[in-house]
């Protein structure tokens, strides 16, 4: 039985850009690598749900709104600049920090945070971050920290095809978009989509259609969702 001499994945975060639905490394940009790994990683999936109440009702049912985005919360993340961890090519905890803010750094042009990827082993993370907490734990007598120990919290990308994937958005409470095809009616759509053909002359009204007894192949119509 051999011996494995791998090393030991570090995790790291790395910046990204995104373009047409897809998220992609910019390997121009600097990557963080973690000196030391976190000491865990906490995920969240959650999912929206609208629970507005009409006046006079005692009570209302959580009606599904939206699937929500995942949020990453990397704990105890350990920087040490005292070279006792690593001893070639040491860095500064300052230096470390200013790399990590280089990579999740707000975007002036976008106006926005920048899309990173957080990668550990096989556990792979697209999103943005939230929140980031140092706490400074050791010093130079000069003043400069030897060693800090980072929170991170991260809100999760996900395109829009992925997003309607996870929803499977076909529900009546939800407004969508539908392209007709062959054999398309107007009715057969209402039927389809709110389980009830006679919504057909509210959806021809809203789509101001005068003939919806003959549509057209490629025409796209906007459903609304019950009220």
């Amino acid at each position: 039985m051999g011996i494995s001499t791998g090393l030991k994945k570090k995790l790291s975060i790395a910046a990204c850009k995104v373009s047409d639905e897809a998220i992609t490394v910019d390997t121009s940009q600097p990557m963080f690598e973690a000196l030391i790994n976190p000491a865990g990683y906490k995920r969240q999936l959650s999912i929206a749900y609208n629970k507005k109440k009409t006046l006079g009702q005692y009570g209302a049912l959580p009606k599904f709104s939206a699937m929500c985005e995942e949020n990453l919360t990397l704990e105890n993340l350990v920087l040490d600049g005292t070279g006792v961890v690593e001893l070639v090519g040491m860095k500064s905890v300052k230096e470390m920090i200013n790399t990590l803010f280089a990579v999740t750094k707000y975007d002036g042009q976008k106006h926005e945070p920048s899309y990173v990827r957080v990668l550990w082993g096989t556990f792979i993370f697209f999103g943005r971050i939230e929140t980031i907490s140092i706490d400074y734990t050791m010093f130079k007598p000069s003043g400069e920290p030897l060693r800090a120990k980072l929170t991170l919290a991260f809100v999760g990308w996900m395109s829009n095809k992925e997003s309607s994937l996870r929803a499977n958005q076909s529900s009546p409470d939800l407004s969508h978009l539908v392209e007709v095809t062959m054999g398309d009616t107007l009715p057969l759509l209402c039927s389809r989509i709110y389980n009830d053909p006679s919504y057909y002359r509210e959806v021809a009204r809203i789509n101001n259609l005068t003939n919806f007894r003959n549509l057209e192949p490629g025409l796209v119509l906007r459903f609304p969702p019950l009220v």
